[in-house]
């Protein structure tokens, strides 16, 4: 018979999927953020390195609270959204078309980070862990943020210059 898992177990295997996730987006960022072709998005990238390297610290915070040991797990899902936005700037390079689709790879990965952060949020809650769900919740509203702020490149600059 399967061993019963619990929503604690749930929360953490997800904590340990965003942070591996994290991780890889500080490795990820700097080489969008030299890819870009326009200031205004290199300079969102070089921003958002530092709002992530913040994220892995409240996300260390989180594994305090809960008492383990802040580890990462292979987050499949990550990794083939990062491999999508290499291909782009493979593909694109030195075209009009870059810095659309860097927005586009960037916005796959908030996507799935305000996924994560929302589920765990609601999870914390469920769970009593109100440290965490503070923590949770900051980040939750950088990603948001983010996904605006990239909203806003895309349709005031890089689109148009794709078109």
């Amino acid at each position: 018979m399967a061993e019963q898992k619990t929503l604690d177990d749930l929360f953490l295997d997800t904590l340990k999927d965003i942070y591996y996730a994290e991780k890889q987006i500080v490795k990820t960022l700097p080489k969008m953020a030299k890819a870009a072709q326009t200031p205004e998005l290199k300079a969102g990238f070089e921003q958002h390195l530092a709002e992530t390297e913040g994220h892995v610290d409240r996300l260390e915070q989180v594994f305090d609270i809960i008492g383990k040991p802040a580890r990462g797990k292979t987050c499949e899902a990550i990794l083939g959204i990062i491999e999508e936005g290499k291909s782009i700037m493979d593909e694109f390079k030195g075209t009009q078309a870059l810095d659309a689709g860097l927005v586009s790879a960037a916005q796959a990965v908030e996507h799935y980070e305000i996924a994560r952060y929302g589920t765990l949020k609601t999870w914390a809650q469920q769970l009593g862990l109100n440290d965490a769900v503070n923590l949770l919740d900051a980040t939750l509203k950088e990603e948001v943020a983010t996904d605006k702020k990239l909203t806003q490149v895309a349709e005031s600059n890089s689109n148009r210059m794709a078109a």
